[in-house]
């Protein structure tokens, strides 16, 4: 069974290091939470909002230590009035047994405002 983990973080500033150390931040913490090492992972979609262009987010993800060969591709989100900004979302699906119920996805930042009933699930 293949299911979505979905995961958000806000950052700072639209730079590399801040655009890689919080992607990565975001990633491995979905991994963590969710008990997943890479081999399970069967892809992992990124998106940024349109105000993130200085870097490549799944580059982050590809650099990790183990993550080299998971499938990894990053797109912009829609550009919707009033929307959070500077926002990197993830979609990671996973080959895994856990009922969906189950599955813990992970906001950080200011992100927790898309999804405060997740994120206060997950406590």
């Amino acid at each position: 069974m293949i299911r979505g983990i979905r995961g958000a973080i806000t950052i700072e500033s639209n730079t590399p290091d801040a655009i890689y150390s919080e992607t990565e931040r975001l990633v491995l913490e979905m991994a963590r939470v969710n008990n997943i090492v890479p081999e399970e992972i069967a892809s992992v979609i990124v998106t940024t909002t349109p105000d993130i262009n200085a870097a490549f987010p799944a580059k982050a993800v590809r650099s990790i230590d183990g993550w080299k060969y998971v499938p990894t591709m990053c797109t912009h989100e829609m550009d919707v009035p009033g929307s959070l900004p500077l926002c990197i979302r993830v979609l990671m699906h996973v080959n895994t047994s856990v009922p969906q119920q189950e599955i813990r996805h992970v906001y950080l930042n200011d992100a927790v405002k898309l999804r405060p009933d997740l994120v206060n699930e997950n406590r």
